[in-house]
C-alpha cells in the first residue's frame, strides 16, 4: 500500500499531470474572463466555459437562446479575445452546455 499524500502536496508537485491540469484551468479561467469582457453584461454572465485550441476558440453557454444571440457578436469576441490573449483565432465554436449545479448548504 502507498503512502497517503495531501491534495495540496500532490499539487505543489511540478512535472505531473495535476500541474498540467492546474495550469490549463487557469488558462481557461482566463479565456472565460476574457470572453465574459468582450460580451455585453447580462450575455457574459450566460457563458459558462471557454477555451482556446488549435486557433478555435470554444465557448459554452447555459442555453440555446444565448448561442443564438452569441452568434451575433461572434466576429467581435473573436477579435477581442485574440487580442487580449495574444493569440491567433481563426474560428469561433459555440456550445450550449448544461449549467452548473446549484450547490444547498440544507
Amino acid at each position: 500500500m502507498q503512502n497517503p499524500r495531501s491534495v495540496s502536496d500532490l499539487l505543489s508537485r511540478t512535472g505531473n499531470k495535476l500541474t498540467a491540469l492546474k495550469s490549463r484551468s487557469r488558462e481557461r479561467s482566463l479565456v472565460v474572463e476574457q470572453v465574459r469582457e468582450a460580451l455585453p453584461v447580462r450575455l457574459a454572465q450566460a457563458v459558462a466555459s471557454a477555451g482556446i485550441e488549435q486557433g478555435r476558440l470554444t465557448i459554452g453557454v447555459v442555453g440555446a437562446v444565448w448561442a443564438s444571440r452569441l452568434r451575433y457578436l461572434t466576429e467581435s469576441v473573436r477579435k477581442q479575445v485574440a487580442v487580449s490573449a495574444g493569440v491567433a483565432i481563426v474560428s469561433v465554436r459555440i456550445r450550449v452546455v448544461p449549467p452548473a449545479p446549484v450547490v444547498s448548504n440544507e
